[in-house]
């Protein structure tokens, strides 16, 4: 039984055959208290041009468009199981306002300053070599545009970081100091119980 939950929560990470899809399922209802709070720390205007990185099952995507007329709203994910999942629940609105691609944080296929919003949703964990990540976040995000990373696990110590390989976690402080040597200014923590962080830099 040990094997299979270890199995099963690895897909956290990447998610893959019949235990990822389950995952994603799990996840497009499990971060929904998180990202919501989380969105509503940031202001949307019309027309806006978003981005999901490690959008997961896709409903982040759904909730970014809800909150600006006429988006646009990109997600990327390195898990081909996230990816289909993604543009299954988005099909009404995928390649008109919503794209979904596969691939990494490490290098994203995207133009520089092309995004007024980007977000990250329990995925930075998972990342290689954060700070080129962070870096890369930026390079994206028009000047003045936000990013934001919401994580509901803060402690390296986590239960979670034990049994989900491959997993990171990172307080609220070590991100915001990543964010400021990636070149954020105005770095805002935000905290709400039971264990939710919400940290948001903007580009210089």
């Amino acid at each position: 039984m040990a094997n299979i939950l270890k199995t099963f929560f690895t897909n956290c990470a990447h998610p893959r055959g019949r235990m990822g899809r389950v995952m994603l399922r799990f996840m497009n209802f499990g971060h929904a208290p998180l990202t919501n709070w989380g969105l509503s720390l940031l202001s949307f205007q019309d027309q806006m041009t978003m981005l999901d990185i490690g959008c997961g099952g896709g409903a982040t995507l759904q909730r970014l468009l809800k909150r600006s007329k006429d988006a646009k709203v990109y997600g990327i994910d390195i898990s081909e199981e996230s990816v289909a999942k993604a543009k299954k629940i988005n099909a009404e609105a995928l390649d008109k306002q919503v794209f979904v691609t596969q691939g990494s944080a490490e290098k994203l296929p995207y133009d520089d300053g092309m995004f007024d919003v980007i977000t990250a949703v329990e995925t930075v964990y998972f990342w290689p070599n954060l700070p080129h990540c962070l870096k890369e976040v930026r390079r994206v995000l028009k000047p003045g545009g936000r990013f934001a990373i919401m994580i509901e696990v803060l402690d390296s110590d986590s239960v979670w970081t034990n049994v989900v390989e491959g997993m990171t976690a990172y307080s609220p402080d070590e991100l915001q100091k990543m964010l400021n040597e990636a070149g954020f200014i105005q770095i805002e923590l935000h905290s709400k119980k039971p264990s939710y962080a919400t940290i948001i830099g903007v580009n210089a």
